[in-house]
């Protein structure tokens, strides 16, 4: 089975967000250490792409918006994120990450 992943993109006038999380977790919501954070569809539903759609566009990104434990080990993985920027909900990785 081939990973996939939901891809949005968010237009604003001065900022791209790209959201994008583990197919799998479209909808659920999770909680850990007083956190609670539901992965919602109507920002992260979007594109349902494999990896090489994602490397391909994810670099437009003013803003990077993400969850899943796959998609993170990817971001970090081709350096978009660091270690440091990396939040476990429950058993649910999220990071973000602004480029200026």
């Amino acid at each position: 089975m081939t990973d996939k992943f939901y891809f949005k993109v968010h237009k604003h006038p001065t900022e791209t967000v790209v959201a994008i999380c583990d197919e799998e977790i479209l909808g659920q919501t999770f909680k850990g250490d007083g956190m609670t954070f539901t992965v919602a569809e109507p920002f992260y539903k979007g594109v349902l792409a494999e990896e090489e759609f994602i490397l391909d566009n994810i670099g437009q990104f003013t803003i990077l918006n993400i969850v899943g434990n796959r998609i993170v080990e990817l971001a970090l993985r081709e350096g978009l994120i660091s270690g440091a920027r990396i939040l476990t909900i429950g058993e649910v990785k999220h990071a973000q990450a602004v480029r200026m």
